[in-house]
Order: structure tokens, then sequence, then C-alpha cells
């Protein structure tokens, strides 16, 4: 950017802010505006363009400490000055604002050799983020990590400590309910900015062990519970495991079928959003071998059922 720029525009007044805004109102207000004017949410917008370069311009001069106070103590000496071209005779030109200062004898002088010698910066024409106009701090990268957690940990969150490949420790709240192949961003934890803006983010893609006794569907946990075969056909009441907390006690009805669910109610996954319910699928469990007297008593309970074939109509649709 030239140097006459910094005479024409107020930079200050190009982000509405006062002349002795504090660093972090400063921030806070070029965010809002570079979102309310980026071009990804301005698309073919040429004025909404423009107006983002020239927020980015003014934010790159006056974040940078150096900057501004060059940029305030040249505003404060030259206020509403303009350069001539040699020999123009103009009004208002370089020695008429600088002639006082040097004593004459600037006409061969480099302005911003000048200036460089005055502030002790050099050429100003780049920032660190880049050429400026263009853009202001340049932001971190993203970087990406797995993690792999317990079951218990992902349905009910935590914070748990993971090291970055150069050795340094970082803590991650692990919100309640986290599924597995879900990815978590953590805002700022990425790749600092080279320049002073703001750090990228880390993207962490969530791997779940199994449990051996729940599985999830959804926000429900899922379990099933074995029951005999005399509970089944004469009604019981059972206890049945939930995860991280003491049994529940349900009641299976006389003749209950092997699969029928058995719902407890927010017992289930919990967010902020909703909590899922435990979902206690039913297993009639078989006797693997029946002793003599045992057997007797069973056929002899067999032989007293009505002649029926419960796969009757199961055969039947097949057919159809």
């Amino acid at each position: 950017m030239a140097s006459q720029d910094w005479f024409d525009k107020d930079f200050y007044a190009v982000l509405g802010v006062s002349k002795d805004v504090s660093d972090a109102d400063l921030k806070k207000t070029y965010r809002k505006l570079a979102r309310q004017f980026h071009p990804d949410s301005n698309p073919d917008d040429a004025k909404a363009e423009a107006r983002f370069k020239e927020i980015s311009e003014a934010y790159s001069v006056l974040s940078d400490p150096e900057q501004r106070r060059e940029y305030d103590q040249l505003r404060a000496m030259g206020s509403g000055a303009r350069f001539t071209a040699p020999g123009g005779g103009g009004q208002g030109g370089f020695e008429d604002v600088f002639g006082g200062v040097f004593g004459g004898g600037a006409r061969t002088a480099d302005f911003e050799d000048l200036l460089g010698g005055m502030f002790g910066s050099g050429r100003f024409g780049q920032t660190s983020g880049g050429f400026r106009g263009f853009g202001g701090p340049t932001r971190g990268r993203d970087q990406t990590a797995n993690v792999t957690l317990e079951f218990t940990t992902a349905v009910h969150g935590d914070t748990v400590e993971l090291q970055r490949s150069d050795g340094r420790p970082i803590k991650v709240k692990i919100p309640a309910g986290v599924a597995d192949g879900q990815k978590i961003k953590l805002r700022g934890k990425g790749e600092p900015s080279p320049d002073g803006g703001e750090a990228g983010d880390l993207i962490l893609t969530v791997t779940v062990r199994k449990h051996p006794v729940f599985k999830r569907d959804g926000l429900n946990l899922r379990v099933d519970v074995p029951v005999t075969f005399a509970e089944a056909a004469l009604g019981a009441t059972i206890e049945v495991p939930t995860l991280g907390g003491d049994p529940v006690r349900l009641k299976i009805a006389p003749g209950t079928q092997s699969g029928r669910v058995l719902r407890v109610k927010d017992r289930g996954v919990k967010t902020p959003k909703a909590t899922g319910d435990l979902l206690a699928t039913v297993q009639v469990a078989v006797p693997s071998h029946l002793p003599g007297e045992a057997r007797e008593k069973l056929e002899a309970f067999a032989a007293s059922l009505p002649d029926e074939n419960p796969r009757l109509d199961l055969l039947d649709r097949a057919r159809a």
C-alpha cells in the first residue's frame, strides 16, 4: 500500500471505533465486521468484498502496536496533507508537511525511507499478515487427531488428557453422548498463527470401545436380559443392570415371549437436548441339561398341553 494512503484513510472510522479503543474491543469489532462482510457470506457482492478488504486493511495496521503508533504519529503530524509531483507547485505538498521537521532539502528523499528513519521500522509496505489490503493476520492451520474412548466416558462425558505430537499435554472436555465416528472441534487448539492472529482448531475423530453388556441405539441403550422358562411362563420380577448405576427391577408378565422389549424411561444416554431410555430385550434361557426327575416332570407337562404347532402360521405365510 502506498504511504499516501496512511494520510488518506481513517482506519478508526473504517472500523467505527475511537482512537483510544482497547486491543480487546478492537479485535471484537473486527471479528464482527469480518463475519458480516466476508466474501463467503456475500457471494458475488463486489461492495461487500471491497468493504471486507477495507476492514482487514484497517485492522492489520491498528492491531499491530508498532504500526498503530506510527500511524497515529503520522496522522497527528500530517493530517489532511496531500503529495504533489515534483515541480507541480501544488498546495499542501510533501515539503509543506515535513519541511519544518527536516529543515527543508527533502525533495530527493524517498518518503518511506524517511519514515523508516523517524520510527525505526524501515519500509512498511507489507505486514506480517500479508500485503495490506488483502486480509488481516494469518489464522493458524487446523490439526486433526484420533481419540479412543471407553464406552462409559462417551455416554456420560468427561475431561480427558491427550498428548500432542510434540509431547505437550492437552485437556479435552468430552461432551455427554458423543458417538463412535463423531468429530469434536476444539476452537483455538490447533496450530498457532505465525503472526499473532487466531490459532487454528483441533479436530478429533472419536472411536468408542465396545461395552460387554450395553449397545448404543441413538440415545437409547440396549441390553439383552436372560430369563428362565419358568420366569417367562409364570411371570416374575427380575433385576436389570444400568450403565454406571444400580440395577432396576422389572416385572415380567406371565407368558412373556423371547425377544420382547421392556423399556426403562430416562436410563439411556443423557445430553443437554434429550435423554434416551434403557431397552431390555428378554431372552428365554433354555437349560442345556435336565436331571432325570426334572426331565420326567417336563415331559409330563408337555403331554398335558394342547396339541399345537406354533410354527403353522410361519409355514403358511412362507408358502404364500
